[in-house]
C-alpha cells in the first residue's frame, strides 16, 4: 500500500537504537512516520542527506538567554537562533533573569514570550527560593517546566539558597529531579580575598576545587535523606566525578564543552576574562578527570551553559568582570571535533545530548529517532572542516572563546518537528518554537 508523507530525509546515515545505517526517514504532521526505504514520489518534499549523519535532535539542557531583563546581551529569539544555527533543536533555559523566574506569573509570561518566537523548542526551569517553597510542587508541574533549579553558590543573578535547612525544605516538597549550581557559598565568601585584581588566573584559586566538591557532597547527603533526585550542573573537578560515581542512584551530572576543551592557565592567558566562568575552567588534570567521567558513564548529559555577556562587560577588570561565555552554537561542532579526535564515539555523543536528556528529565517523544517521536534532527557532516569565528555566531553577544579554532565535524541541518529550520548555514523557516513536553507535566 502506497503512503504519502510530508517530508523524506533521503539516504542519510541514521544514528538510533539500531546503531548506524543508511536509511530514509519519513515525516508526517511533525512526527516520524516510518524509517526504511521510500520512493521520493511518496512525499511532498525530499531532502538529500547522502554522505551526512542524521542524529536525534540535540537538546542543550542548560542555557541562559537573559530575557527578561538583560536583553542587550541576548533574548529568547537571538539565543534560539544561535541554537538552531549550531544544530540544537531544544533548550532548557535558566531562571536567573530580571525579574527572576520564580512565580507562576513570571513563568507563564516567559512561555508566552517564547511561543512561536523561539526558533527551537524550549523548556524553562523554575528557580527555587526560600520564599516560593510552598509553590514549588505546582510550579514544577507546569507545562513547559524542566524542573526546579537552585543556586547553592552565588553566580550571575540574585538566586541563592546556601543553607542546609532551606535546602531541606525544598527537597521535602519537590517530586521531580532538581538541578543545582553546586559551589559552597560559605567557602566562596571565605576565599574572596584570594582574588587578584586584574588577573583572571586567580578565578579558579578563589572558586577552588573543594568549593565544588563540598557543595556536591552536601547535596547528595540531603537528597539521600529526603529520597529525592538531583542533577549537578557543570562538573568542573575530577574529585566530583570520583565522588558521584558512587552515588548514581540519587545524582546525575552534566559536563560542559568548555570544561572538556579549555584548560587553565592557558585559557586565561589567551582569553583573559572571556574564559571566566562559574565554576571555573581548571587545570588539565581536571579536564582529563571529566573526560574519564564521560568514558566511564558517570556523566549523563552535556550542556553548553551558554551565558552571554557583551565584550564591553567582559572587558571590565577582574573581578568586576562577569562570568559567562557563549556556547549553545558551538556545542555540536566542538564535540564532533572531539568525536573525530577519538575522545568519544558518535553513539556516546548522541547519548549525552539526546537520549540522556530524555531519560533524565522524562521528556515526551524526543531524544530518539523512532516512529511516533517528534521529527527533531541534527544533521551533521562528520568530515567537514570549518573554522569557528565570531562572525558565524548568531548570539547577540557576537563572540565566542573559540574564535579561530579549526574543527572537523559540522552541523549542516536543524529540523524541529519536521520543519527545516537551518540548512547549510541559512535560517530557512520562521520561528515556530513550542514548549517541550514532559511525562511528569502532561495534563488533560
Amino acid at each position: 500500500m502506497s503512503q504519502n508523507f510530508d517530508l523524506i530525509l533521503k539516504s542519510g546515515t541514521v544514528v538510533n537504537q539500531d546503531g548506524e545505517g543508511v536509511r530514509d526517514i519519513a515525516i508526517s504532521d511533525g512526527r516520524i512516520a516510518a524509517i526504511g526505504a521510500f520512493a521520493a514520489r511518496s512525499a511532498g518534499e525530499v531532502v538529500d542527506c547522502k554522505g551526512l549523519h542524521i542524529l536525534p535532535g540535540v537538546i542543550d539542557t542548560q542555557v541562559h538567554f537573559r530575557e527578561p531583563g538583560q536583553t542587550h546581551k541576548e533574548d529568547l529569539e537571538t539565543g534560539s537562533r544561535s541554537a538552531v544555527m549550531g544544530g540544537v533543536t531544544a533548550v532548557f533555559e535558566m531562571p536567573n533573569t530580571d525579574p527572576l523566574t520564580v512565580t507562576e506569573y513570571n513563568f507563564t509570561a516567559k512561555v508566552k514570550r517564547a511561543h512561536h518566537r523561539m526558533h527551537c523548542d524550549f523548556a524553562f526551569f523554575i528557580g527555587g527560593t526560600r520564599e516560593n517553597v510552598q509553590d514549588l510542587p505546582e510550579l514544577e508541574r507546569a507545562p513547559g517546566c524542566a524542573g526546579v533549579k537552585v543556586f547553592i553558590g552565588s553566580s550571575t543573578g540574585a538566586l541563592l539558597v546556601e543553607d542546609d535547612p532551606s535546602l531541606r525544605r525544598i527537597f521535602q516538597v519537590i517530586k521531580r529531579r532538581a538541578a543545582f549550581h553546586a559551589e559552597d557559598e560559605y567557602r566562596l565568601n571565605d576565599r574572596k580575598g584570594l582574588r587578584v585584581e586584574g588577573d583572571p588566573r586567580s578565578h579558579p584559586v578563589w572558586r577552588d576545587e573543594p568549593a565544588a566538591l563540598i557543595a556536591t557532597q552536601r547535596l547528595v547527603k540531603l537528597a539521600r535523606e529526603a529520597g529525592k533526585r538531583i542533577h549537578v550542573l557543570h562538573i568542573s573537578t575530577k574529585q566530583e566525578i570520583e565522588f558521584l560515581r558512587d552515588h548514581k542512584d540519587v545524582a546525575s551530572c552534566e559536563a560542559t564543552p568548555h570544561h572538556l576543551t579549555l584548560v587553565a592557565p592557558d585559557c586565561y592567558e589567551r582569553l583573559g576574562t572571556r574564559a571566566q566562568m562559574n565554576p571555573p575552567v581548571r587545570s588539565a588534570d581536571h579536564r582529563d578527570g571529566i573526560w574519564h567521567g564521560i568514558t566511564q558513564g558517570v556523566v549523563d548529559v552535556l550542556g553548553s551553559d551558554h551565558a552571554p555577556h557583551t565584550l564591553e562587560e567582559k572587558a571590565k577588570t577582574y573581578p568586576a568582570s562577569p562570568s559567562g561565555m557563549t556556547g549553545v552554537q558551538t556545542l555540536v561542532p566542538l564535540m564532533l571535533d572531539h568525536v573525530n579526535a577519538g575522545r568519544l564515539s558518535l553513539a556516546r555523543f548522541v547519548d549525552l545530548t539526546s537520549a540522556g536528556p530524555a531519560r533524565l528529565f522524562n521528556i515526551a517523544c524526543k531524544g530518539r529517532i523512532a516512529a511516533g517521536y517528534d521529527a527533531d534532527f541534527t544533521v551533521v557532516d562528520l568530515k567537514r572542516k570549518e573554522t569557528i569565528t565570531n562572525e558565524w555566531v548568531a548570539s547577540r553577544a557576537g563572540w565566542t572563546p573559540y574564535h579561530g579554532l579549526r574543527v572537523t565535524g559540522w552541523p549542516v541541518g536543524t529540523f524541529v518537528r519536521g520543519r527545516r529550520i537551518m540548512w547549510q548555514g541559512k535560517l530557512e523557516t520562521a520561528s515556530t518554537g513550542e514548549p517541550v513536553r514532559f511525562l511528569e507535566t502532561l495534563r488533560p
